[in-house]
């Protein structure tokens, strides 16, 4: 009887080993096929910019390198150009949550303000927004939204922007403040800047236009009665330079702007930074959440890690300006 015992415990013990043999196999199959699965999995990113101009352009190039760079074809995107119309962001956006895009990228406020708007699901990074406060009506802003968004910031400091401007033009009198009023975030810039030129002694005077189809005669108004004129970081200034470029040359009134684009365009000189690199960073951004599975609502708004003072050398001979040696010429084509 107890052989029969004996027999019939190694007989079990024998048939869970098999099952436990079995189980093991089928585990060990289970995770080849989600590493399979991981490493085929393809993301599409929807990308809204505002307008095309050069920093904007340069911002959306950096993001898609960097994801190009790490993902390869794993990676499209959806890239769609506004035209410079809200209402345009506003419909593209819609479309990528038809879509059900993996991430959306904004570029420039008015497209991170549609996507923020269209989804609270997708995740949403923006990129050369100036204050993320201001675009999403945030009154105690941190620098972490709380929301799916957040993204970079192009703002270059505006300390140093008036310090620019005083350092060129000291003997100036009064500073004109020029900017779209569609722009929230250039009106940010142009009241913070304000009281760092008010305390260097100028007077200001504050001129907006709404569109392209007003901008000339704005123009024309401030060169009549400003010494310098200060343009922020503003996209519809950014894609009118040719306008105001004409205008201010012939009044012979020389113009500080807020980042490169704007400067190669129409202005003297600026404290700017790079849009390239900035859209890499937010390349990286979007990696940590499709990838590694970030929480995008708990990211802190990033800021560019340097700054440059530079210059346009045809106008700054125009203006019989001497140029401090700390400055950078910007390159021409």
């Amino acid at each position: 009887m107890t052989k029969r015992i004996i027999a019939l415990v190694l007989a079990l013990m024998m048939t869970a080993a098999v099952v436990a043999g079995c189980s093991g196999s089928t585990s060990t199959a289970t995770a080849d096929e989600a590493n399979a699965a991981d490493t085929a999995k393809t993301y599409n990113i929807g990308i809204c910019q505002l307008v095309q101009h050069v920093a904007l352009d340069a911002a959306t190039q950096g993001f898609k390198d960097y994801l190009t760079e790490q993902l390869g074809d794993a990676v499209t995107f959806n890239e769609q150009n506004a035209q410079g119309d809200s209402a345009t962001c506003t419909t593209i956006a819609n479309q990528f949550v038809a879509d059900n895009v993996d991430l959306i990228l904004g570029n420039a406020t008015p497209a991170l303000q549609a996507a923020f708007t269209a989804t609270a699901d997708i995740p949403v990074l923006g990129t050369s927004i100036t204050d993320y406060g201001t675009a999403l009506d945030i009154a105690d802003w941190t620098g972490v939204s709380g929301f799916n968004v957040s993204g970079t910031s192009d703002l270059a400091p505006l300390d140093g922007q008036a310090e620019i401007l005083n350092e060129l033009f000291p003997d100036a009198k009064t500073v004109g403040l020029l900017y779209c009023s569609a722009e929230p975030n250039s009106k940010y810039q142009c009241d913070t800047i304000s009281g760092y030129l008010e305390g260097y002694g100028y007077e200001l005077k504050t001129y907006t236009f709404s569109d392209s189809n007003d901008i000339a005669a704005v123009v024309t108004s401030a060169c009549e009665e400003v010494d310098v004129i200060y343009i922020p970081t503003d996209n519809s200034a950014a894609s009118n330079t040719g306008i105001i470029d004409n205008i201010a040359l012939e009044k012979k009134i020389p113009i500080i702007t807020g980042e490169e684009g704007i400067c190669s365009g129409c202005g003297v000189a600026t404290l700017s930074i790079d849009y390239y690199d900035l859209g890499y960073t937010t390349g990286k951004m979007a990696y940590d959440i499709l990838v590694n599975g970030a929480d995008v609502s708990a990211m802190e708004v990033q800021f560019a890690a340097a700054t440059t003072k530079k210059y346009d050398a045809a106008r700054a001979a125009a203006f019989d300006l001497e140029i401090p040696e700390d400055y950078v010429a910007i390159e021409t084509e």
